[in-house]
């Protein structure tokens, strides 16, 4: 079909792959691929339903784009992911607008969606959350310059009391390593030099499959691609971070020194009633083991504050362990009461505004903590990776210790053109809370 198709991918990176995914679908099928809204004959919006704020942008961007079957070229409005996987059948209720639902699992079939839904029917594909997906479909890289994402499994077994997303997005779903590594492959031969791994646990790959945790073989074989300069890892839990995987991020020079390890809490009490496999002390010991293994390694955690029966000693808790540890980068969440999980069902939930006012004392000592660490590293020389000009001799760039569309920028100042997406030496001559100034090295002087 010569029809313009634009999609509008929110959430977390996990939903942008799939975005990512039926981009390849579509245009393969001669669908053509459009950002302009107004000039889009089908939208799609692949959703996330994960806290109450990530539903209300969903339903927000939803009914934003439905204007445009009034004030546009719309003819087809599909909503995908995770709003459309949790609530198929209210969508279709409520938005009217909207001509079709499709979940998680079903993302593949987008083609026929978008065929009967021409042909004047309301649809919903949604109710296939354990579904394998072929290793065969096409993927149009979508992240900016020279850096992708690489979803090395899907689902989630570890079914802690706070999250939807084993109901949402299945049972947890290692891909091979074979078909990991062609994807990789293919990947650098594209020209991507930064690849980001990701799952809803990446450090239970493979036990599905292979009976035993495989992350740190995937990653001694990824760092054999020729092209790829950084592997970053995301969302490693604490409990399953072995002495293996740190002797491998130690060893190999790719791989980012920088881990991701959301521990939500240090409370065992709140930790045992989230259904964390893990306590303080492992965590502790977990930190320890990565700083005293890897010194230059940088920590990003995500908290959950609020969470039902917190009192203020375990925030206070929460509170000085991260005065102690000093994380290098840090991310709190206000705890958010979802239905259908076990902690919506719990006594003694926290209020609103008790919530927000325990995330702000987290943050501003946060703020603090970054500050005094990205001050530390005033003189040093960074290799940087540029993501973008900003105007005549600046440019925009990030450390190995920063993730994409996360963490903090380089703004560097230089008198030469350089190439987006390109590594430069970079040296830091001053510091914000969470950003670097830096000025590029003449290498040739």
């Amino acid at each position: 079909m010569n029809l313009n198709v634009l999609i509008e991918s929110l959430g977390c990176a996990k939903n942008l792959v799939d975005s990512e995914t039926m981009m390849g679908i579509l245009s393969h099928n001669s669908f053509k691929l459009t950002s302009a809204k107004e000039e889009a004959d089908v939208i799609i919006v692949n959703t996330c339903g994960f806290i109450e704020s990530a539903k209300q942008e969903s339903i927000d961007t939803i009914l934003e784009l439905a204007k445009y079957k009034k004030n546009g070229k719309c003819k087809i409005l599909v909503v995908s992911g995770c709003l459309a996987e949790r609530y198929s059948e209210e969508l279709l209720k409520e938005l009217p607008e909207v001509d079709a639902i499709v979940g998680t699992g079903n993302f593949p079939e987008i083609i026929q969606v978008i065929e009967d839904a021409i042909n004047g029917s309301r649809i919903v594909r949604a109710g296939n959350i354990d579904a394998e997906i072929s290793e065969d479909l096409p993927r149009i890289i979508s992240t900016p310059n020279n850096s992708a994402y690489l979803k090395i499994a899907d689902g989630c077994d570890n079914c802690c009391t706070y999250c939807i997303i084993p109901k949402l997005r299945g049972k947890y779903r290692s891909r091979k390593i074979e078909h990991l590594l062609l994807e990789a492959e293919q990947m650098a031969a594209a020209g991507i030099s930064e690849l980001i791994i990701i799952a809803q646990d990446t450090t239970s790959y493979g036990i599905d499959i292979y009976h035993e945790y495989k992350l740190s073989e995937l990653l001694q074989r990824l760092c054999t691609i020729d092209g790829l300069k950084w592997i970053r890892l995301l969302y490693c839990y604490p409990e399953q971070i072995t002495d293996e995987l740190i002797a491998v991020i130690a060893q190999e020079e790719k791989i980012c020194k920088y881990l991701d390890i959301p521990i939500q809490h240090c409370n065992d009490i709140i930790l045992k009633k989230m259904n964390r496999r893990t306590n303080k002390e492992n965590i502790l010991g977990v930190i320890r083991k990565l700083r005293r293994s890897i010194p230059d390694i940088h920590l990003r955690t995500s908290l959950i504050v609020g969470f039902p029966g917190e009192t203020i000693e375990q925030f206070k808790e929460l509170e000085e362990f991260v005065k102690a540890i000093e994380f290098d980068r840090l991310g709190v969440f206000p705890y958010s009461m979802e239905e259908d999980t076990a902690a919506a069902l719990f006594l003694n939930q926290i209020a609103e505004p008790e919530k927000q006012k325990r995330l702000e004392v987290i943050m501003t000592l946060q703020q603090k903590i970054s500050l005094e660490k990205n001050k530390k590293k005033i003189g040093f020389f960074y290799d940087i990776l540029i993501e973008e000009k900003i105007e005549e001799g600046v440019y925009l760039g990030r450390t190995q210790y920063d993730t994409l569309e996360i963490d903090g920028v380089v703004y560097i100042n230089t008198i030469k053109m350089i190439d987006i997406g390109t590594f430069v030496k970079v040296r830091i001559v001053d510091a914000l809370e969470y950003d670097l100034l830096g000025e590029m090295v003449d290498e040739s002087s």
